[in-house]
């Protein structure tokens, strides 16, 4: 990945986008932006699927999509300091992997 191309894509911006990733991915791999727009909606739709079905996602080197359960419990309303109840809920987490938090961890350490 050439880190020049990303920094004029992302300029002083703090993230990207869907679609500026898209973009970008486009350019790297000589796909059209149609063609690499199907494939990240087909990634992103797989990746929904199985963790609608409770299970995991793990992508090798990057890291795993998962599901969490939260228990019931007591929250604030900030506006009104009324408390209510949340009820059970299913979450989705992201750990992700030894080498991308090494890489991370290394690139912004570098001052990057």
């Amino acid at each position: 990945m050439n880190s020049g191309d990303l920094d004029a894509i992302l300029g002083k911006k703090t993230g990207l986008t869907k679609s500026e990733t898209i973009q970008f991915l486009a350019q790297m791999t000589g796909l059209t932006r149609v063609e690499t727009e199907t494939v990240v909606d087909g990634l992103l739709g797989i990746v929904q699927e199985v963790l609608s079905q409770g299970k995991k996602v793990e992508l090798r080197g990057f890291g795993t999509f998962s599901v969490r359960t939260r228990q019931p419990r007591e929250a604030r309303n900030p506006a009104t300091q009324e408390t209510v109840m949340l009820g059970k809920r299913f979450v989705p987490v992201f750990r992700p992997s030894k080498s991308l938090r090494g890489a991370v961890d290394q690139a912004l350490s570098a001052g990057r």
